[in-house]
């Protein structure tokens, strides 16, 4: 067992190594397309003066006024670093001092030069908040807490130097998010709690979940007709890639990794359960275990499948929203557009991964971890079965 756990790590450490020969041959961060140079730097704000407001359309033939703001900044990075520079902000409104991200946009066959505000700088902020979650972590966590870091640690090192870059680079989006998947589950279900049989089963519950869903998704995906180009963003990339990407399998990819934090809750659990029930009644059956088990993950998924829509629902608000009030479309007509469809469909393959991870990965732990013990005393047996009745009641 410790040679396959060396031989998780090595390759766990084999992927950041390919993740920086994958960002090495990214393009540029200036964009040069027919003469056209877009250079992003960073700035802060020295005065502002305001202009007055423009009136841009809204719904209805209506005009909304947006004020706009003159802004005198300071580059603070790149080949300008040093450099005073003046543009228009109908962005956001700032404030002597702020930092923002700006864009240098150069044409030199048009006479076109420009310098726009693209965003706030947020970092420090999202910093922050970022340490106060990590201090709650390790503070009442524990080691466990920290070893959880890690792992958290590790499946973003797989997301944004393996998958996302592989995709860019044209690899099958389905074949990435399942292997990305599937070396998430395992490394992180190993650092976070141990090489034993308990995570073993854990990880074996989940791969096989893995492995259904995906087949489930794609089904689903290719019956519903799914393009994948649900807003503007989807189209711009697959312009800038000269469509090099494959959206009906990027759905799926999503569909997967989303479901693996919710899933390796659910596995992990059951498998704790498995083991605690046996440690409290080692003499009561497999099927005995399994069936009480069974009952502490029904009322486990009960919550999740709520919480994992609730999140679908809250991350379409504005969605939600602006078909609402546009009034444009009957209910089912909303409902069968693609944006919502889309979602749908994520939300319903995501809960049934997590219903069907419960009996799976209860069956392999029962399996796994349990060996029930001869006993002819029947006032332990009764005992135990008393004990094993009344576990994994919250009522």
């Amino acid at each position: 067992m410790k040679n396959l756990f060396r031989l998780f790590f090595v390759l766990f450490i084999g992927c950041i190594c390919f993740s920086h020969l994958a960002f090495a041959q990214s393009p540029s961060a200036n964009n040069t397309t027919d003469g056209d140079i877009v250079t992003t730097m960073k700035a802060r704000v020295l005065s502002v003066t305001q202009e007055p407001s423009e009136n841009l359309p809204s719904g209805d033939n209506g005009l909304t006024q947006v004020p706009v703001q003159s802004v005198r900044a300071v580059v603070l990075d790149g080949a300008e670093a040093g450099n005073e520079i003046v543009l228009a902000n109908d962005y956001m409104p700032m404030k002597k001092g702020e930092v923002f991200y700006a864009t240098h946009d150069v044409n030199s066959s048009q006479g076109y030069d420009v310098y726009q505000v693209t965003d706030i700088y947020r970092l420090p902020v999202l910093f922050v908040f970022i340490g106060i979650f990590i201090i709650c972590v390790a503070l009442f966590g524990g080691i466990q807490g920290v070893r959880g870091l890690v792992s958290l640690l590790g499946s973003l090192v797989l997301i944004f130097k393996i998958l996302l870059p592989g995709i860019l680079h044209g690899i099958s989006p389905l074949l990435l998010a399942l292997l990305v998947s599937l070396a998430i589950v395992t490394l992180g279900s190993y650092i976070t709690h141990g090489f034993n049989k308990t995570t073993s089963s854990a990880v074996i519950g989940m791969i096989i979940t893995v492995l259904l869903v995906g087949g489930l998704a794609w089904i689903g995906v290719h019956s519903a007709h799914l393009s994948g180009f649900t807003n503007e963003e989807t189209v711009y990339l697959n312009s800038d890639t000269n469509g090099a990407i494959n959206f009906p399998q990027l759905i799926l990819g999503g569909i997967m990794i989303g479901l693996l934090g919710v899933l390796y809750d659910v596995a992990i659990g059951q498998a704790v359960s498995v083991e605690e029930l046996h440690r409290l009644a080692p003499h009561i059956s497999r099927k005995i275990i399994y069936t009480r088990a069974l009952r502490i993950g029904r009322e486990h998924v009960g919550a999740l499948v709520n919480m994992l829509a609730i999140a679908y629902v809250g991350v379409s608000l504005p969605i939600l929203l602006y078909y609402l009030q546009a009034g444009t479309s009957s209910f089912a007509m909303t409902m069968n557009s693609e944006v919502f469809a889309t979602e749908i469909l994520r939300t319903m393959i995501g809960s049934i991964g997590l219903v069907i991870a419960v009996p799976i990965t209860t069956l392999i732990s029962t399996i796994m971890l349990v060996h029930p013990k001869k006993s002819t005393d029947e006032k332990t047996l009764h005992e135990e079965k008393y004990a094993i009745e009344h576990a994994g009641h919250h009522h």
